[in-house]
Order: structure tokens, then sequence, then C-alpha cells
């Protein structure tokens, strides 16, 4: 009995070393020997080119150090990495990926297409355009802000957790989702940045890969409520003098069946935060008055946004998805582009405000 079970005690150790020996060789994840990255910042390096830098260490307490490389491809810039750092930069903890807007506007497959590939990055992870030299902003902040690199991933995931649509907030899933529908128009969050700030500007519409226009302000605030998020916490309209909070829509578009014309129906439901006209909003009469103005006003900016779309041929709003339909042919995205660029549009809110409370009449 002995003998059997030397027997099959050695045979189940040659099958554990012959099955190890099958693998490739095992990942190096000894916490002194690796340094988790938490953002790359990409940028068009010229001469097709990518000039790409990330913050070193990210997690434990060494003195910080930007490291930028100029280099021909995306994975190549992660080896160099590693041969002028003591440690091995681990890409599965990528958190952010930068991308400069004058790159975007070339094209960001390959590196969208790099960071799906990968088996070892998140589909999470957050992507951002940034309008300026985000290397020298880290720079110049590194001694203010210590942990600079993992408070802005704090920021975002702040942002995409609570949905108070305040920015857009797009991970490497929802981009590919967008990017490989029959109708491609994905969106990114875009930031200006100079030496001292880092500030959220609007959202990017992409037209397939390539960057073709921003929208800011009030137009990315309309875009948030008709489309992104549906939702406001704050609604802030300084033409009429007005905030409105905790902002929710419901939105019905409706495509016609020759694809000339299409109707947005946008039911608006909030508060009555602020406001610092002249009419007296303790009247019912004069809030009703209030509430058609904001109405009209939300009507013709949201017109005018659809109509930039147009001229842009871009359709981050999706609306060719209203094409297809059971039992017809689907049209291309060409010919959604010809019919959209001409089409009819139609846009009418119903906003339901309650008054600002606490108030004695």
């Amino acid at each position: 009995m002995g003998h059997i079970k030397r027997a099959v005690l050695l045979a189940m150790l040659s099958s554990i070393v012959l099955t190890t020996g099958c693998f490739p060789t095992m990942e190096n994840n000894m916490i002194e020997e690796i340094a988790p990255v938490i953002f790359w910042s990409i940028n068009d390096g010229g001469e097709g080119k990518l000039k790409i830098s990330t913050l070193v260490p990210p997690l434990i307490k060494e003195k910080k150090r930007l490291f930028t490389l100029r280099v021909d491809l995306l994975k190549q810039g992660g080896k160099e990495f590693n041969l002028k750092y003591y440690r091995e930069l681990k890409t599965g903890q990528t958190r952010i990926v930068l991308i400069n807007e004058e790159l975007a506007k070339k094209g960001v497959i390959s590196l969208i297409n790099t960071l799906l590939t990968d088996p070892a990055i998140s589909q999470r992870l957050y992507l951002v355009i940034v309008k300026g030299n985000f290397e020298d902003y880290i720079k110049n902040q590194l001694d203010k802000q210590e942990k600079l690199d993992y408070f802005l991933y704090r920021m975002f995931k702040h942002y995409e957790k609570n949905n108070q649509g305040e920015m857009s907030v797009v991970n490497l899933h929802q981009f590919k989702k967008k990017l490989y529908s029959p109708f491609s128009y994905p969106i990114m969050p875009v930031f200006k940045v100079s030496n001292e700030n880092f500030t959220y500007e609007g959202t990017a519409f992409f037209r397939h890969d390539k960057l073709k226009a921003t929208v800011k302000n009030m137009d990315d605030q309309i875009f948030q409520l008709i489309d992104n998020d549906h939702y406001l916490k704050l609604f802030p309209i300084p033409e009429l003098s007005t905030t409105i909070g905790n902002v929710r829509s419901n939105v019905h578009m409706e495509l016609d069946g020759k694809y000339s014309s299409i109707s947005i129906k946008i039911d608006l439901n909030g508060r009555l935060e602020e406001y610092r006209g002249v009419k007296n909003i303790l009247r019912n009469d004069e809030l009703a008055i209030l509430n058609k103005e904001i109405e009209s006003y939300l009507e013709k900016q949201t017109t005018k946004l659809l109509k930039k779309m147009q001229e842009w041929k871009v359709d981050p709003l999706q609306l060719g998805k209203f094409s297809l339909t059971p039992f017809t042919k689907p049209i291309s995205e060409k010919e959604w582009l010809n019919y959209w660029k001409k089409m009819e549009i139609n846009v009418d809110y119903q906003l339901h405000i309650k008054p600002l409370t606490n108030v004695s009449r």
C-alpha cells in the first residue's frame, strides 16, 4: 500500500512540474520590485511618433518623477520605461489615459485597439482629452500635491459614481461600444490644462476615431440632459437669471419614415434654486411666465446645438439608431449622414419646476 501511495504522489508531482512548464514566464508581482502605473499621458511626438509620460512611483513614499519618452509604439514606451526605472512598471493598474487634443484630431484607433487587446488593462480605465501641456502641469504641481495622480483618478471615480451631470465621464468600454457601433460617434471629456489648473471644459465629439468638435458651457449642459446623464444637480441659466436644481429629463425622440425630420420632446423636472430677475415669482402667474421663457430658451439653444452637430457631421445622440427598424434594410452610415445634414429639427420642452421653498409670501 505504501508503494502505491508513493507512486501516486510521484505522479502528481510530475504532472505539476510538467504543467507549470507549459505556461509562460511567471509575472513578477513583488511589491518591492514593481510600480503600478496610474496614468499615461499621450501626445503627438512628431514624425509619426508618440510622446508618452507617466509619474513614478505612484504608491510608495519616494520622491515622484515624471518620465517622458518619444517612441514609435505605445508598447515600446512601456518597455523603455522599465529600462529607465529600477522598478518594473505594471500597466494593469492604469486608471486614466490622457490624450492630447491635437493627437485626437488625427485619430486614436491604434491607441484604443492597443489598450483593448492588453488583457492586463481594465476596460473601466478613464479616457480624457487634454487641451494644453499636461506634463508642465504635473511638473508644476508635484511639490504642491504629492498624490496628484491618485487625486485625479478619485475625481473621475467620484463623478462617474454619482452621475451628477457635472461632466462627461467615459471609460474604455463605453468608448469602444460607440466606436464600433453602426453609427460611430463616441465622446470623451475635455480638460483644459495650465501650469496651475486642470479644469473641465466640455465634451468632445468624435466621428469614428477622430475628434471633430467640442461643446462647452450651455451646450454641454444641454447635452448632459438629453443624452448623457439625463440629470443635472445644478442648471444655471444666466441669460434668464435663473438656477434650477436637481433637474431630471425624460427624452422621447421620433424619426419620420422618410428621414426628413426628427422630433425631440424633453420633459424636465426640477426645483427653482435661485432667481435674480425682476419677476415676482411668488405669484403663480409670473412664475408661469418664467417657466415659458425657460422652455422657449431651451428649445432655441437645443435646436442650435443640433444644427451644429449637422454642420460637424457628427451624431453623438445616436439618432441614426432610430433608422434601424425590423423588416427593413439598414441604411449605411454614409446614407444616414446625407439625411442627417438636411433633416428638419423640432424640439419641444415641457418644464415642471417647483418654486422657491421656505420663502414667505
